[in-house]
């Protein structure tokens, strides 16, 4: 094995496990890093929200179609927002499973970065049985992005991080936005949404001559609602 593949990995879990964190507060490169001490996964709503008049939304007159795969290119902006959307759009009644939506995040996830990430896609989700009775009202859910920021805590990591500590290519964005739910409660379309931020960490390979952006991974993502800032 390549001993640079090998150190660039080790430097890379480092820096997961640093921003990541876990039960105790770690530092990365002497600057606290507080927004993804990561907690129990809120509880799931198990009704489409409180009743309200239905609005118009990007899906009503579409077809309901499954999970979609999220494009690695375009640049680590562009797949921040893809991943962000893929996390938020789910809809019971086209018979794909919570598990199934995962997937398409687990497609593009780092490898060694797999499996962590596997349960912060989990808790963003509703588990199976709030899933079973969100379809019953067949319940959607969709993202509008309103900013997409690298947050001012990762810039200041950086810029203070020794030579090789943070692999190249690795950014994180802050994403802010509303999530949407519809359904139908009693016969009747109910509608409603909530603001929400959260930030996703990526790694991205150096745009290539002629063919443009590099390709995209998904590292980590913090606690929805407990952002970088």
């Amino acid at each position: 094995m390549d001993p640079a593949t090998t150190d660039d990995r080790r430097r890379r879990r480092l820096l997961i496990a640093t921003i990541a964190g876990g039960l105790v507060l770690l530092l990365l490169v002497g600057v606290g890093i507080y927004g993804l001490l990561r907690g129990p996964a809120p509880q799931t709503d198990t009704t489409p929200t409180d009743p309200s008049p239905a609005a118009t939304s990007p899906l009503t007159n579409a077809r309901r179609d499954g999970p979609a795969s999220v494009p690695r290119g375009g640049g680590p902006e562009a797949f921040a927002r893809a991943v962000a959307e893929a996390l938020f759009t789910w809809d019971t009644a086209t018979g794909y499973a919570p598990s199934e939506y995962a997937q398409v995040l687990a497609d593009v996830a780092a490898g060694e970065e797999a499996e962590a990430l596997a349960g912060d896609v989990r808790s963003y989700l509703p588990a199976a049985q709030a899933w079973a009775q969100l379809r019953q009202y067949q319940t959607r859910q969709w993202l509008t992005i309103d900013a997409a920021v690298i947050p001012e805590s990762w810039e200041t990591a950086v810029s203070q991080a020794a030579p090789g500590q943070i692999p190249e290519g690795a950014v994180a964005y802050t994403i802010s936005g509303t999530r949407h739910r519809d359904g139908t409660w009693d016969t009747e379309p109910v509608e409603a949404s909530r603001p929400v931020a959260f930030t996703v960490f990526i790694v991205c390979t150096p745009p290539v001559p002629v063919r443009g952006a590099g390709l995209c991974e998904l590292l980590r993502l913090s606690q929805l609602d407990n952002p970088l800032h």
